[in-house]
């Protein structure tokens, strides 16, 4: 996928006033409050450095790497309350990368890919970290000379951003994986490399971190053959630079030696920075050596293609909380090598982000449903069990809601949980008649409409009261002001 360069416009600049000085803007209030603002418009990682980008292209005039948008997809699910933003950590091992993370080929790869839902006010977010071994499918994407791959089933997640094995990767086809797994659209994505997060590490003067035992050279590299130097001494520590991006890339010597266990610290590595950051302060001459190391290592897709845009998409975040900033894993068991996501677990997390239900503190009380407006809720119902008239009677109940319901049989054998299969553009109204069923939601790009296939342990809420989100999700959850020191290793 190609790579372009956007050259900033210079239009924020303060306009000159006589004598050719630049006026300055009007101040708004105190400056402590300025700063405050400022700070929690910054409060996740790259999203963060982005804010900060934003602000100061002004000064620097600089330019914009930007990847292609050709390769999305065409259908994409609907937009929604609230935004959503993909950031992608990549592996490739060329130029300066080389330095920091080894010798290798020069194909792009994903190391790290974080899904960050900033909910509907501005004030909240989560991050969604989903593992690079999780077995996924992928849908068609598009590959450098412009033709479509086919669908990849049981596929390695991160093998979506190396198709067409390029340098540059492939974001887009990330991007259309994760819309195809979750029912969201993906608003902005960025894509950071190896150099620029060791080099964004250091701008903020090293980031506080927390290792569980000592780890050595050898774990590191498990090829090297020997266990070498010692490279963490256990307990808590400064780290910047290439011993940043060393902390974050670890496996080998610590818990099980697992990404899982990666995850883990990655997350309490970025919650260490949003503090870190809140606590420095955001002074000009913190800024610009922040900006620096940004523009040099972030790639944004195209909606963020100048200093105008970014800025826009700033002020979007002015209002982000860091004690209301949380991380995730994708609900997630391992299958051999490989990670496979668990379900119905996984869905329910993902029609959680849909429908905007916080998942540090609590959500506003939900009352209990109305019927929809008439038409509005077109559904197939078919029954998937041996009780006979199941799905007319569910039909009924249906439509009594304000779904217009059409009952069948399905063509396949008996089936135990309900499932409702959608399109990607259908994601808000599955999610609606979830609640009414307590049913399994399946991304289903070839679903011509929403059709609901009853199980035998169906059961009838008739409420859009969300049940309980499964441990798998709230067992997991990190805030941003947790101990650097707790959940930094698995197994």
């Amino acid at each position: 996928m190609s790579i372009g360069e956007v050259p900033g416009d210079g239009a924020l600049l303060p306009a000159a006033g006589p004598g050719g000085r630049r006026r300055a803007g009007r101040r708004h209030g105190k400056r402590p409050n300025r700063r405050r603002r400022i700070v929690i418009a910054v409060s996740v990682l790259l999203m963060l450095v982005t804010s900060v980008v934003g602000v100061a292209y002004a000064v620097l005039a600089g330019s914009i790497k930007t990847f292609d948008s050709k390769g999305l997809e065409k259908v994409r699910p609907a937009e929604t309350k609230g935004m959503n933003i993909l950031l992608i950590g990549t592996d490739a091992r060329g130029g300066e990368n080389s330095k920091l993370g080894g010798a290798g080929d020069l194909v792009g790869r994903s190391d790290t890919t974080i899904l960050v839902h900033i909910y509907p006010g501005g004030t909240s977010a989560v991050g969604v970290s989903i593992p690079r071994d999780s077995l996924v499918t992928i849908p068609p994407c598009r590959m450098p000379d412009g033709s479509w791959t086919q669908t990849q089933t049981d596929v390695m997640f991160n093998s979506a951003f190396s198709v067409g094995l390029t340098r540059a990767g492939n974001p887009a086809c990330t991007v259309n994986t994760v819309e195809r797994m979750t029912g969201l659209r993906i608003d902005h994505t960025m894509v950071i490399n190896f150099a620029g997060f060791a080099d964004m590490s250091s701008a903020v003067g090293g980031v506080p971190v927390c290792v569980p035992n000592d780890v050595y050279q050898g774990d590191l590299d498990p090829n090297l053959g020997y266990q070498g130097t010692l490279i963490f001494k256990a307990g808590r520590q400064l780290v910047s630079g290439a011993q940043a991006l060393q902390y974050v890339r670890v496996r080998h010597g610590i818990g099980d030696g697992s990404d899982i266990g990666r995850i883990q610290r990655q997350q309490a590595f970025l919650a260490s920075m949003v503090i870190t950051i809140k606590n420095k302060g955001l002074e000009l001459g913190n800024i610009l050596p922040l900006v620096r190391a940004a523009t040099s290592a972030i790639t944004f897709d195209p909606s963020l293609s100048s200093p105008t845009k970014l800025l826009s998409f700033a002020q979007s975040l002015k209002g982000l909380d860091p004690k209301k900033i949380g991380f995730v894993t994708v609900p997630w068991r391992y299958d051999g090598a490989r990670v496979a996501i668990v379900q119905p677990d996984a869905n329910e997390l993902w029609a959680a982000l849909r429908a905007n239900r916080q998942l540090i503190g609590k959500s506003p009380a939900t009352k209990t449903s109305k019927a929809i407006p008439r038409g509005t809720g077109k559904v197939k119902v078919l029954n998937g069990t041996t009780t006979r008239g199941l799905a007319g009677r569910i039909s009924t109940r249906l439509t009594k809601a304000g779904f217009v319901a059409k009952p069948g049989n399905a063509p396949t054998t008996t089936v135990t949980r309900s499932e409702i299969h959608y399109r990607p553009a259908d994601a808000a109204r599955a999610a609606v008649l979830a609640r009414y069923l307590g049913a399994t939601l399946v991304p289903d790009p070839n679903a011509r409409t929403l059709t609901l296939i009853l199980g035998t342990s169906h059961r009838w809420t008739g409420t859009t009261a969300p049940k309980p989100l499964p441990s798998s999700v709230t067992g997991t959850i990190r805030t941003a002001t947790a101990n650097p020191c707790s959940n930094v290793s698995y197994g």
